[in-house]
């Protein structure tokens, strides 16, 4: 028999029931409900709607239910819908009538908008872990490579030489900017709902303050229709996951390209590579590219929850049990992700002369070859004709500009001296770019020092 059948004639259908259960996929809220029931339990007996020895009933027997779930002695049932009806049902076989008092002044509305906030804050601090082991490989393969000179792009076309280091810094930026929206999700994720109710609240002595403080919230819901109702927290962390999913694709889509007999730049390691079943060369990027393809499945959470919440009314409604299934699927997607994303970009080999000889080619160095006319006093919009007109005489000639002769410089314009060809060196170019933010190894290396002190100082607790 169902907790609500009293008002019910008849049994729900079958079909019905396998339908209106979630049992299958929130059975994983069973430590937040536990510990949810726990805390308002606790503060029935503190307002004496309770006794005190109903309390520790109570309380004694979901630390049994507990450790009966942890050890798998417990099978959840289908007919009782959900967690929260689950572990309620098993303590009223457990103790009897008292159990049934566990109840009192709280609805599944106001319980399972706190069991996803409990289950979010957890899952957010894990995903917090992963990135952070994320960050200081970035920060190694920085440390490493601050003279590792390759080519930077614009529109996938070489453009200006930077190094190995200052590209991966760029992640590293990336990267950090979702640390900090996931902080800012937890601010806002910690917010008690429990108290308000089906959506009014309760005609009992709720002390919310000491529920949130008992449960390490930073505060309580002001609004009952809001709390029962609101689920931006998730819609949030959706936002957040995805954005980190499309960082780490775009980094896949690098590393599939870099890793190519095309470019060469890198070679993944066989262990985070795979074979052909029908071509023996092949050695295929298949982590960096399912990795890049599990970005789609996590876009299709956030869309698929913003969908469903679009047009509910106030307050709870059944449409919400749909909030979980995405959630968590998310959420394994991107713990899945990170770890072997970390794994493999930490035993990547880099082929430093590769992607040196990649910077040589494209004329990488023709923004400074105008750049040192300007310095010799021509307005750069000339100099960027100048330099457009030897690029176009290279290509036709099959040459490179650190490969004219002074003589051919000179047909162009008689300002160039000798010292053009010290001017267009790789090195002078990556490392004359000293402004705060740019490629060369003075400023890489005290944005490196910069990165060390906020990763240390990093916390998404308050």
């Amino acid at each position: 028999m169902k907790l609500w059948s009293g008002r019910f004639n008849k049994n729900t259908d079958q079909m019905v029931d396998d339908f209106n259960s979630s049992i299958r996929f929130d059975q994983r809220l069973y430590q937040e409900d536990i510990k949810g029931s726990i805390a308002h339990v606790t503060m029935l007996a503190k307002q004496k709607i309770i006794n005190s020895e109903e309390s520790k009933v109570i309380i004694d027997a979901l630390n049994e239910i507990h450790k009966g779930i942890e050890d798998g002695e417990i099978t959840f049932d289908i007919e009782a819908e959900d967690i929260h009806m689950n572990i309620e049902k098993l303590l009223i076989n457990k103790i009897g009538s008292t159990g049934k008092k566990l109840h009192t002044g709280r609805s599944r509305n106001d319980q399972v908008a706190l069991d996803m906030r409990m289950y979010i804050k957890k899952e957010i601090l894990s995903i917090n872990e992963l990135l952070s082991k994320l960050l200081q490989v970035l920060l190694s393969l920085a440390k490493q490579h601050t003279k590792t000179i390759m080519p930077g792009y614009t529109h996938l076309q070489k453009a200006q030489p930077i190094t190995f280091a200052h590209h991966v810094l760029a992640y590293l930026e990336m990267l950090k900017r979702d640390r900090e929206r996931l902080k800012d999700t937890y601010k806002r994720t910690n917010i008690l709902p429990l108290g308000a109710g089906a959506l009014a609240t309760t005609t009992y002595p709720l002390d919310r303050y000491q529920v949130a403080d008992q449960l390490g919230f930073d505060g309580i819901c002001l609004n009952s229709l809001d709390a029962v109702s609101d689920r931006d927290f998730c819609i949030e962390l959706l936002s957040n996951i995805s954005m980190l999913m499309m960082h780490l694709s775009r980094f896949c889509e690098e590393i599939i390209l870099w890793c190519s007999n095309e470019f060469q730049f890198i070679e993944l390691d066989d262990a985070y590579s795979t074979g052909s079943s029908i071509m023996p060369q092949k050695k295929n990027p298949d982590i960096a590219e399912l990795v890049r393809g599990k970005t789609g499945r996590v876009y299709g959470s956030l869309i698929g929850l913003l969908t469903t919440m679009k047009a509910l009314p106030l307050a709870y409604n059944k449409d919400m049990q749909e909030d979980k299934e995405v959630t968590f699927d998310a959420i394994d997607t991107i713990k899945m992700c990170l770890p072997i994303f970390t794994d493999m970009l930490s035993t990547i080999k880099v082929n430093k002369d590769k992607m040196y000889q990649g910077a040589t080619q494209g004329f990488t160095n023709a923004t400074d070859a105008a750049d040192y006319l300007v310095k010799k006093g021509l307005p750069f919009r000339d100099a960027h004709e100048v330099i457009g007109k030897l690029v176009l005489y290279c290509i036709e000639n099959e040459k490179a500009l650190e490969t004219l002769t002074l003589e051919e410089y000179q047909t162009i314009s008689n300002i160039f001296e000798e010292d053009i060809y010290n001017a267009i060196s790789l090195e002078t170019c990556v490392n004359t770019r000293n402004v705060m933010g740019g490629p060369s190894e003075t400023m890489v290396k005290a944005v490196i020092k910069q990165h060390e002190h906020d990763l240390e100082k990093f916390s998404i607790l308050p």
